[in-house]
């Protein structure tokens, strides 16, 4: 293997990234390889930003709504749309958010664990 090949390598490149480099330089020339390729489609618009985390956490935090026993993604999402943080979400959505924040449902780190029954001698 090349010594360059392995230069990259410990520099965080790889040497995919590097044959597709050299196969940009043998096809378009020295300036292609140069600079970055212009994108295709502009980048997503974010449309679940932090706040929208904070304020789908504090509903997980919250009292269940009457009815249940406890917050479900899909109760979350529809939740969410409800207070109109979005028009529309999906529950994997708030799954990734749960699990981002390392929060979970059946859990007590939500604040809201469930009531385990007692037995009374």
């Amino acid at each position: 293997m090349p010594n360059w090949i392995s230069t990259a390598e410990a520099l965080g490149v790889s040497s995919r990234t590097i044959e597709h480099l050299k196969k940009r330089f043998v096809e378009e020339g020295l300036d292609s390889a140069l600079e970055r390729k212009q994108r295709e489609k502009p980048p997503r618009e974010v449309t679940f930003d932090g706040a929208f985390e904070a304020r789908l956490i504090a509903i997980a935090c919250s009292d269940v709504p009457e009815g249940h026993r406890r917050w479900t993604v899909r109760l979350l999402a529809d939740k969410a749309v409800e207070l109109n943080f979005a028009e529309s979400v999906s529950h994997m959505t708030v799954q990734r958010v749960l699990k981002k924040t390392n929060l979970s449902l059946t859990s007590a780190n939500t604040g809201k664990s469930l009531q385990k029954e007692t037995r009374h001698l």
